[in-house]
């Protein structure tokens, strides 16, 4: 059986985990766990007790810049396409732009990247807000290019939060120190919680500042947050329990280059699927989000009260975020490939119910048992991101995870809005549904790498074993 994260560090970090924890002094950082408090009392004596509130409202700012640039775009120009295009072109920027940021943490480190990231998307965040009030003409899709372009930088260099965060928990939870059992799915439970908390929050938000005192406010507030607690967040010491990946010379390049080449094909094709199948799940993940809030928004309408489709996806969002904290209390024996193919199947069954309902309050029912599955899935595909992981790529898989559901959210809310345009709410209810079936199909396929992978792994560690 594939050992799950909570029971035993993933490979693929374990090098550079230990590379950590060997410069840096963890064990001063990490005492014992308290008697009391339960496992997640155990994260601020890992990482500090203003590392939690710092990674939680540094990364509200990328949950309000696609709905922030929808909002002000459509409110000045008038233009619900222009609206819309300008939102695809940050969803663009944010999933081509974070892997790009995730190498270069790897290669750089986190803080002069998360620095330099928060100063230009601070401008550009800032340039977004310009263009769109004094471009002329931006009702027309080609006389809006300017806006479009920055709305696309804007994406592209927002920093990544929550992607570097899961990698300091990892490195934080696997060194000698501070790694317990429980330890790296208890922090990424957390991290899943967090981000469902600031991806519901921050779209609230945009709704009240914008409707309240003006559209431009929440972008405003967004470059503010970004230039002030992204900084913050960039120099916490936990940064530097994340070892670097030494640029390689040429020559070693090359060796490494004829190291893989002379692999066998199939354990070449079984590492790459074993990172690209968590990739292609994160971006099912994105498309069943988008189409489940394009559908519900379509269902809304229908009734009238458009407007609380965002008060019924919620609803999905709070209790996938509670059960996503459940995770760090399963038992270690549910391994994560039973854990992917478990949540998959539920969400599945259960993303079927949401063609069922024709008025509010039963939708609000399906959407609250929907949730469950929803969260400790995203922990899963997460922790097994982390698991298979290259060495010294763990930043670029990371973002690369939280890059394809960016992507698949675009996806899905144009698939589903067109079903919902042409057919209704109903045809577009089995975005979601296709999504979900999607994400179990890639868990089997999954489960079926990962199982090889251990196997391989097996032989090799026997003789070091019995000696």
């Amino acid at each position: 059986m594939n050992p799950s994260p909570s029971s035993t560090t993933p490979s693929s970090t374990t090098p550079s985990s230990t590379t950590a924890s060997s410069t840096i002094p963890l064990s001063a950082a990490a005492p014992a766990a308290p008697a009391k408090g339960g496992r997640y009392a155990r994260l601020p004596l890992l990482a500090g007790r203003s590392f939690i509130p710092l990674g939680l409202f540094a990364r509200l700012p990328l949950a309000m810049l696609t709905v922030g640039a929808l909002t002000l775009v459509t409110a000045v120009s008038g233009s619900y396409a222009v609206g819309g295009a300008a939102a695809g072109a940050v969803g663009i920027g944010s999933a081509l732009g974070a892997p790009v940021l995730g190498a270069l943490a790897d290669r750089l480190g986190q803080r002069p990247v998360l620095l330099v990231s928060a100063v230009f998307n601070t401008v550009a965040v800032t340039a977004l807000i310009l263009a769109a009030y004094l471009v002329p003409g931006s009702r027309e899709l080609a006389a809006a290019l300017p806006v479009l372009a920055a709305a696309f930088v804007a994406g592209a260099s927002c920093p990544q939060v929550g992607p570097l965060a899961r990698v300091r928990w990892m490195a934080l939870s696997s060194g000698p120190a501070g790694g317990r059992p429980g330890d790296l799915d208890t922090a990424l439970s957390y991290e899943s919680t967090a981000d469902e908390l600031t991806f519901v929050l921050g779209p609230a938000l945009v709704g009240v500042l914008a409707s309240l005192v003006a559209p431009w406010l929440p972008l405003a507030l967004a470059a503010a947050l970004t230039l002030t607690l992204v900084p913050a967040f960039a120099v916490h010491p936990t940064h530097r329990a994340v070892p670097l990946t030494p640029a390689r010379s040429s020559a070693a390049a090359g060796a490494a280059r004829d190291q893989r080449q002379a692999l066998p094909a199939g354990q070449r094709a079984a590492a790459f699927a074993a990172v690209a199948l968590p990739v292609l799940a994160m971006v099912c993940m994105g498309t069943f989000f988008g189409a489940t809030q394009t559908s519900l928004s379509s269902f809304a309408g229908s009734f009238g009260t458009a407007e609380l489709a965002g008060l019924l996806y919620a609803v999905m969002g709070l209790s996938s975020a509670a059960a996503a904290l459940s995770v760090a209390y399963w038992p270690s024996r549910f391994c994560v490939r039973g854990r992917w193919l478990a949540c998959a199947a539920l969400m599945t069954g259960l993303a079927a119910l949401l063609l069922l309902p024709s008025t509010a309050l039963p939708m609000i029912l399906v959407l609250l048992v929907l949730g469950l599955p929803v969260g400790p899935l995203m922990v899963t595909v997460f922790a097994i991101g982390g698991q298979v992981a290259p060495a010294g790529k763990l930043g670029t898989v990371m973002t690369a995870l939280a890059s394809g559901i960016v992507a698949g959210t675009a996806v899905g809310s144009s698939i589903a809005g067109q079903l919902a345009q042409n057919l209704g709410y109903s045809a577009a209810f089995l975005v979601p549904v296709g999504a979900a079936a999607a994400l179990f199909l890639l868990g089997a396929a999954a489960a079926v790498v990962l199982r090889r992978q251990a196997e391989r792994r097996r032989p090799a560690a026997s003789p070091a074993a019995s000696a």
